[in-house]
């Protein structure tokens, strides 16, 4: 082994006490999770990413795509750790070259996403990565980007899911899912 490389461990944490809860942010009413305190632990970082690896391993995906921002830090690990390809889901104009874009609704109003048009090309299968599935607007606009793209998604993975929010509901029918924490 190379000096200053750990072993990876293989049993699971108790993610819990490594999610915060922040009333009213980033508005008054919500009680936002905050990923944080798990970034900055190592050992916790490790467990997200073996427990998702399993996922991998179950839906066995080509590629890991990553939403904007947060599913970057949870994707591109986890790409790396399974041996696969990574591809973005950015914010318009923040991807150079060709793209397809996809305009979605939220909540109150709406967003677009965008993907480099040759990124999963030849029916590459997905596996779409993010820390939290919500009201499953972001998850279910990537998914379509994904196919519009060429390829197939195999899976959602996140870290958090709120499941008072119903997300799972905008996703195909179907879908395999996988939440690390649940909260009401």
């Amino acid at each position: 082994m190379m000096a200053g490389i750990r072993p990876m461990r293989h049993h699971l944490l108790d993610l819990q006490p490594f999610i915060r809860a922040i009333p009213d942010f980033p508005k008054p009413g919500i009680l936002f999770r905050d990923i944080n305190p798990l970034l900055r632990s190592p050992e916790a970082m490790d467990d997200v990413l073996a427990q998702l690896g399993r996922f991998s391993d179950r839906v066995q995906p080509d590629l890991i795509v990553g939403i904007e921002s947060r599913g970057f830090i949870i994707g591109m690990p986890l790409a790396l750790r399974q041996r696969l390809g990574f591809v973005p889901v950015r914010k318009p104009g923040k991807l150079p070259g060709e793209v397809i874009g996809l305009d979605y609704a939220l909540e109150y109003g709406s967003d677009r996403l965008e993907i480099q048009a040759d990124s999963c090309t030849n029916g590459k299968r997905v596996l779409v990565v993010d820390d939290l599935l919500a009201t499953g607007g972001t998850a279910a606009a990537t998914g379509r980007l994904v196919e519009q793209a060429g390829g197939t998604v195999v899976g959602y993975a996140v870290v958090i899911e709120l499941l008072g929010l119903n997300g799972r509901s905008k996703l195909p029918e179907g879908a395999n899912v996988e939440s690390l924490l649940t909260y009401p």
